[in-house]
C-alpha cells in the first residue's frame, strides 16, 4: 500500500484550505448561466466538478460549507468519518469507506448548506476519497467556519465545533 506521501506525490495534489491535499480532476466544459442557477450564486458556474482529496489522521477537514450537494466517493485507505451540521442545527455524522458489515457506506452525499468535517478513523493512516459537485465548485461558494460564529449559531454543538475549526 503507498504512504500518504506517495499519493501525494504520484496525484499532484496540493493543500486544501480546509485541511488536507486536494487535486482538481474534472471540469465540465458545459456551463449555467446565472439566470438559470438558484438565488445566491454570482455568475457562471461549470454543470460539474471533481477533486480527489486526501486527509491524514494527523489532521481534519475544517467545518465548511458550499452550496451545492457534495458526493463524497470512498477510493482508499482508512474510512473517514464526517461530521454535519444542518441549516436547522441538527447534528449527524457517517462513515465512509468500504466495509459495508461495519455500516460504513462508500459513497455519501451532503446537502447543500450544510457544514461538514472529517477526520481519518484509524491511527497513523489516510484516507483517499473524490468529492463530486453540481453546479460545479466555485470558492466563491466555499465558506470555511469561524468558531466563534458557528458556535453562536449552534451552542449545543461546542465541543464538536471547537475540535473542527481553526479560527
Amino acid at each position: 500500500m503507498l504512504t500518504a506521501e506517495e499519493i501525494i506525490q504520484k496525484l499532484n495534489l496540493q493543500e486544501h484550505p480546509e485541511g488536507g491535499y486536494f487535486k482538481e480532476t474534472y471540469r465540465s466544459t458545459g456551463e449555467i448561466s446565472q439566470d438559470n442557477l438558484e438565488d445566491g450564486y454570482t455568475g457562471i458556474r461549470n454543470y460539474s466538478t471533481a477533486i480527489y482529496f486526501l486527509l491524514t489522521s494527523d489532521n481534519f477537514s475544517a467545518f465548511h460549507r458550499v452550496r451545492q450537494d457534495e458526493f463524497w466517493h470512498f477510493h482508499t485507505g482508512s474510512p473517514l468519518e464526517l461530521h454535519m451540521i444542518s441549516e436547522a442545527g441538527k447534528c449527524s455524522s457517517v462513515i465512509i469507506g468500504n466495509d459495508l458489515e461495519k455500516d460504513e457506506t462508500p459513497q455519501f452525499v451532503v446537502p447543500g448548506g450544510h457544514w461538514f468535517a472529517a477526520a481519518v478513523v484509524d491511527k497513523d493512516s489516510y484516507s483517499l476519497v473524490s468529492c463530486t459537485v453540481s453546479p460545479g465548485f466555485d470558492f466563491d461558494d466555499f465558506e470555511l467556519a469561524q468558531r466563534d460564529q458557528l458556535i453562536k449559531h449552534h451552542p449545543e454543538h461546542k465541543e464538536m465545533i471547537e475540535r473542527f475549526t481553526r479560527i
